[in-house]
């Protein structure tokens, strides 16, 4: 029975201890990025995109290829018909079965065929570029939310101590009071500033559980209450790419960004177009061969016989002439239909030509199509350089910002080691009793805060800086 306990015992253990594993794990920033781009909702939708662009190259390949169409029937035919095997009109119920084969194929049709598959091509490409920039715009959201989630931890590790830093005054000042050496009054200004500090707490806490939330649903991870990324310090160092010119940054962006890449590629599909609709003013040529057999299953004429149950002659006419003579009067004789392989075998007849098709006048369409092809070319022209204009527009402003965050953040730990020096002077001057607590909660008050703001412009920095080498062609995620 012991021994049944402890192996109990072991297995408990061991389960629990997988369990705690398991939701202790901590994600890099790395993993996240490379998680996202295989669960992300839009990114699957996208390559979605793409598979379509794969299906369209496929029919562009199918339309070089013969088109060959078998078709086939059987017929019931009642009361007076013609019968197709003989021609003759009969009136009975008869079956009937044909069968036969078409081919067609383009010779030639303005080009529109070769057309179409550059341009199937051309959209795979486009396709390509745009489950490209998805990645990218996933991953530049997932770094940001990464660095929220760093800034979040760091700034509720600040305002922990701070509580715990109260609460240690707040015994200390209770201590005072009791003894008579503080006045009441900053007991109640210390609490008023601990119930502060549990608020902020509480507010960074719920910062915290957003940001995580945020980029677990980037994840696409269900579990995102047990989701928490490694902690990580991350340096603040001056980065080489504020030293090039923006001019520089944006002459390389028009390199490697996909946006331009996929309006590029969107005029060259546009000129496609046009060629495509130039193509229905040529004439068309296209080959056909058919085939066909048929059989019936009604019975044949086999012979003539004298009719003697009615001997009579019956009035017959010489060919080529109007001469009218007397022949005898016959009757029809009818055998068993022939076997119908037979028939399909004797039935048989093929045809085979060229089909030419020359445009005229089909209601200005050919002409209407081309002009709107090239409205749409004119269009898609524009829509490039738009985006050329976008993203000097972004760069510049990108330059600018890293610039602007990076002496904000400058100006931040300055402010940060300024409050830091006031508030150990306020610290002395108040345990020698030179400052009231007022005063006092004051510089702390402000210290917090230096604290928070160096934080945040910190990792703004970051970020920033992260999207100015993004568009120098330099990866979100640099592999080691």
């Amino acid at each position: 029975m012991q021994n049944i306990k402890y192996s109990f015992l072991i297995i408990t253990t061991l389960f629990c201890s997988s369990v705690s594993f398991s939701q202790a794990k901590k994600w890099t920033l790395e993993e996240c990025v490379t998680y996202a781009v295989e669960h992300n909702i839009s990114i699957k939708q996208t390559a979605l995109d793409k598979e379509l662009a794969d299906i369209s190259k496929k029919d562009a390949i199918g339309r070089f290829l013969p088109s060959v169409n078998a078709q086939a029937s059987h017929s019931w035919n009642i009361g007076l018909n013609q019968n197709i095997t003989t021609g003759l009109l009969e009136n009975q119920t008869t079956q009937f079965t044909s069968a036969g084969l078409n081919v067609g194929i383009d010779i030639y049709k303005g080009l529109q065929n070769q057309n179409q598959l550059r341009k199937a091509n051309l959209s795979r490409i486009a396709s390509q570029y745009q489950l490209t920039k998805m990645q990218e715009d996933v991953s530049l959201n997932v770094v940001n939310a990464y660095l929220q989630i760093l800034f979040n931890k760091e700034n509720l590790k600040v305002q922990q101590q701070q509580l715990v830093y109260n609460n240690k005054q707040l015994e200390r000042t209770s201590e005072l009071v009791d003894a008579g050496v503080t006045p009441r009054g900053d007991l109640l200004d210390v609490k008023a500033t601990v119930a502060t500090d549990n608020q902020r707490l509480i507010a960074a806490e719920n910062a915290l559980f957003l940001s995580k939330l945020s980029l677990a649903q980037l994840l696409q991870i269900d579990d995102f209450q047990e989701f928490d990324i490694a902690d990580a310090e991350i340096p603040v160092q001056e980065s080489t790419i504020l030293m090039q010119d923006p001019k520089i940054i944006f002459d390389k962006a028009k390199e490697t960004r996909t946006d331009l890449k996929i309006a590029q590629t969107n005029v060259q599909i546009a000129e496609k177009d046009v060629k495509i609709a130039r193509g229905a003013y040529q004439p068309t040529l296209q080959g056909f061969y058919s085939f066909s057999t048929r059989a019936g299953y009604s019975n044949r004429v086999v012979g003539f016989t004298p009719n003697t149950n009615n001997p009579t002659s019956i009035i017959g006419y010489v060919d080529g002439t109007n001469q009218a003579v007397l022949q005898p009067n016959f009757s029809t004789v009818l055998g068993k239909p022939d076997a119908v392989f037979n028939q399909f075998s004797d039935n048989k007849g093929q045809s085979f030509g060229l089909n030419l098709s020359v445009p005229i006048l089909n209601g200005f369409s050919a002409r209407n199509n081309v002009a709107r092809s090239k409205i749409a070319l004119d269009r898609s022209k524009i829509s490039l350089q738009q985006q050329e204009l976008d993203l000097e527009r972004t760069v510049f402003t990108a330059y600018t910002d890293t610039k602007g965050s990076q002496k904000t953040h400058e100006a931040a730990v300055s402010t940060l080691e300024a409050r830091q020096q006031a508030f150990s002077y306020a610290k002395e001057r108040y345990e020698v009793g030179l400052m009231n607590v007022f005063d006092f909660n004051q510089a702390k008050t402000l210290f917090v805060n230096a604290q928070s703001e160096a934080l945040r412009t910190k990792y703004d920095y970051i970020f920033r800086t992260k999207i100015l080498e993004f568009y120098f062609g330099i990866p979100i995620i640099k592999k080691q």
